[in-house]
């Protein structure tokens, strides 16, 4: 008998360990849709668009300068680490008129770790107003059009999250000027989202 239970703690148990495990991921491992109803970036604007992307959206708004330490926070804790996976980008929305502050951004940027999947979208006020509020988010703008709150939008314009955070109940954005919500939230966050497109892939090539 003893012989029978130490067998089955060493053999059994693992493999009931494994396949509990295994089906959990397809019924546990997304995260959740908040909103469904998320702005296209126009056309016109070029290739900073959501679409077939999965997005980090955030809005810098007049004051770029200002807002340098929470896109050297987001560039350190988020970017560094998932910028070379396919399809992910930032895309910072910004007011026409801050060309020349991006510019020198990204050059500040660009002294820590390359920058191609940094992008940035120069909008009217209006558009960037239209574009935030198609979030349908808790949150607002700043006067000056920006927020220390990034967002992640899916490939199909649906706005991720979390339904059930332990902190906001519902959290719909994470506050780069808190490197301990970076830390501790969103980079579980884009892990989730971004083992969940990989194998949405492995699915359609077995297929």
């Amino acid at each position: 008998m003893k012989k029978n239970f130490v067998l089955i703690v060493l053999f059994v148990l693992p493999i009931v360990a494994y396949l509990f495990f295994a089906s959990g991921v397809t019924n546990f491992g997304r995260l959740p849709v908040l909103n469904d109803g998320v702005s296209e970036i126009p056309k016109n604007v070029g290739n900073s668009m959501f679409s077939n992307r999965i997005t980090v959206l955030g809005f810098l708004g007049k004051d770029v300068d200002g807002r340098k330490g929470n896109a050297f926070n987001l560039n350190q804790k988020i970017y560094k680490r998932f910028h070379e996976f396919d399809d992910f980008q930032f895309l910072m929305v910004v007011p026409k008129g801050t060309e020349a502050a991006v510019m020198d951004l990204k050059k500040e940027l660009s002294s820590l770790d390359e920058t191609t999947k940094w992008n940035f979208a120069f909008l009217e006020e209006g558009s960037i107003l239209s574009l935030f509020e198609s979030l349908g988010t808790n949150l607002n703008l700043q006067n000056d059009l920006s927020s220390p709150y990034v967002f992640i939008v899916d490939k199909n314009l649906k706005l991720r999250g979390r339904d059930h955070d332990e902190d906001e109940g519902i959290k719909y954005g994470y506050n780069t000027a808190s490197v301990a919500d970076l830390n501790n939230k969103m980079v579980d966050d884009v892990k989730i989202i971004l083992a969940e497109y990989r194998m949405a892939r492995k699915e359609n090539n077995l297929n």
